[in-house]
């Protein structure tokens, strides 16, 4: 799964490495943030359904389908496994023609030191991200859900998880599928009648790395770059 992630680059590095030239003078970016939880509102990259051009959009973590009676699924829906998104009911039709790009410059998870404790009350979180030190591109769905009650709309977007990879495999049975630079633009724009399961496929281990982090980070109202400091 991915429950947690980093989004420490600024507005013009963004701007840079998802290739969208120079963003409106009135986007405001939300300040960086260590901590990422689910139910919070951050920037996703899409294709603008109506100009066809790539944008950068604030979404809320958490994909509440169009036909949902309420908003309170979203907070089961923050991530889709990458072998059920195209035959489970709240992602098949973002899925056919509403894709992102979730930026994330780092992710945590935790591993489970007692695997004979089904309830993980022993674990040790670590930071993941890119040796290069890039940001991440998570493979993301989105959609647009209009609140019965006030008839506004309200977006959001879920992050698709698959098998771990040889890096991810001793922390966590899921990691989060990661676009490279070269398949933005395929998986963006993406087909009905062709969707590209095939990215969704782990990231190859050797361009990653992963280092132990304090246990502060399990606390999602703590926020700060401490967070993500190698720990001993």
């Amino acid at each position: 799964m991915c429950g947690r992630y980093v989004r420490r680059s600024d507005k013009q590095r963004l701007a840079e490495a998802f290739h969208l030239g120079e963003l409106p003078v009135d986007f405001v970016l939300p300040p960086e943030n260590y901590n990422i939880a689910p139910q919070s509102t951050q920037p996703v990259v899409r294709v603008n359904p109506d100009s066809g051009q790539r944008e950068m959009r604030l979404m809320r973590w958490g994909l509440i389908p169009s036909w949902a009676k309420d908003a309170a699924i979203g907070k089961t829906t923050t991530n889709a496994r990458a072998e059920t998104v195209a035959t489970k009911p709240a992602f098949r039709g973002a899925f056919k023609s509403r894709h992102c790009l979730v930026p994330a410059d780092l992710f945590y998870e935790w591993r489970n030191l007692d695997p004979s404790d089904p309830k993980r009350k022993n674990t040790q979180p670590y930071a993941i991200g890119l040796k290069n030190g890039s940001p991440m591109a998570f493979a993301g769905l989105w959609e647009t859900w209009t609140d019965k009650t006030n008839g506004l709309p309200l977006e959001s977007f879920t992050i698709i998880t698959t098998d771990p990879n040889a890096l991810m495999e001793p922390l966590h049975d899921r990691m989060p599928v990661i676009v490279p630079p070269s398949a933005f633009d395929r998986w963006l724009a993406s087909s009905p009648d062709r969707p590209p399961v095939d990215m969704l496929r782990p990231y190859d281990a050797a361009e990653m790395t992963a280092w132990k982090v304090g246990k502060a980070v399990g606390n999602s109202r703590v926020n700060g770059a401490e967070l993500c400091q190698q720990w001993e």
